[in-house]
């Protein structure tokens, strides 16, 4: 008898703290959703304005504003509400419950497929406005970017497609070699783009130098204006990436230690706080991408605070 007392707090202080660190979160998500759909809206409306960046590459933030803006305004309200639908599952909620996890899966892997593959698409892209110069604008056009977003955009979708109706493994695989060789193409870039300025201004200081005892013009090379602009938009890029990485990592790690260790996986508890708490951090990348715009790009961060009194001016009147 006394057992089963036990036994019966035990159960219901489980469950009461599984809704404590449920509602927690839902609360926390809701929050982030808001300011994810806000912050990217405004991102999207001031690239619109903005004329110092060259089309392809507005094409690719964009692309990856409204990846962001999926996230807000689709995958982290539904998360939230998926989460609280297991407090009170039943028989009856069971099959909207299940439906509500594969829209949540299928969509999350498409957003989060297509802000990678656009992250290091950022990355190549300075890379070749660095390394072919003049030709850059010729090679790197408007209709070729969009055919690169596009597919972009059909790769998650074949993707899960693949993991619905195929091999379960393969796409895992697919996905898993994909997207290291994402982070692998965007690390030899900013190498090699760090390689070539570090070579640039170990030629162009000597130049300098020879140009002002000889009372010449300074001519050849990158100007150093654009160089200084270039080196701020590729560690505004890296930033973007990087935090989007550092987001991801630990839900990475999370799901490693549930394979191998069995005691936590059986742990409900510890699997819902844990995933809870590393998929809101993935979320969380969505609200932080924003803030990072305009901290590192002068002309979004200009036009967003233009677009604000802009809204809070027309509510005034």
């Amino acid at each position: 008898m006394g057992n089963s007392t036990e036994d019966g707090n035990a159960i219901s202080s489980e469950a009461f703290n599984r809704a404590t660190v449920t509602i927690i979160f839902f609360s926390l998500n809701i929050l982030l959703s808001i300011t994810a759909s806000l912050g990217n809206t405004l991102i999207l409306i001031a690239l619109r304005k903005v004329t110092s960046l060259h089309s392809p590459t507005k094409l690719l933030f964009q692309c990856l504003a409204i990846t962001d803006l999926g996230v807000g305004l689709i995958s982290q309200p539904l998360y939230a509400i998926y989460n609280m639908f297991l407090i009170n599952s039943n028989l009856k909620l069971s099959n909207i419950i299940s439906i509500l996890y594969y829209i949540i899966w299928a969509l999350s892997i498409c957003l989060c497929a297509v802000s990678l593959l656009t992250t290091t698409a950022l990355s190549v892209d300075r890379l070749l406005a660095l390394s072919l110069k003049l030709r850059y604008r010729h090679v790197v056009t408007l209709k070729r970017v969009r055919a690169v977003v596009f597919c972009f955009w059909l790769i998650p979708v074949l993707g899960i497609f693949m993991f619905l109706f195929w091999d379960t493994n393969i796409a895992l695989a697919t996905l898993s070699v994909s997207a290291m060789l994402c982070i692998v193409t965007s690390l030899l870039s900013y190498t090699t783009i760090f390689i070539k300025l570090r070579l640039h201004q170990a030629t162009v200081h000597p130049t300098v130098q020879c140009n002002v005892h000889h009372g010449q013009p300074i001519g050849g090379g990158i100007p150093a204006l654009n160089i200084a602009q270039f080196q701020k938009t590729v560690t505004s890029i890296a930033l973007v990436q990087w935090a989007l990485v550092i987001c991801y990592i630990p839900f990475v790690i999370l799901n490693a230690i549930l394979l191998l260790n069995s005691v936590l996986a059986n742990s409900e508890v510890f699997g819902l706080a844990s995933n809870l708490v590393f998929s809101t951090l993935i979320f969380l990348n969505s609200s932080l991408n924003p803030f990072l715009y305009c901290w590192r790009i002068k002309e979004v961060g200009q036009a967003v605070k233009a677009t604000i009194k802009q809204l809070y001016c027309n509510c005034l009147r």
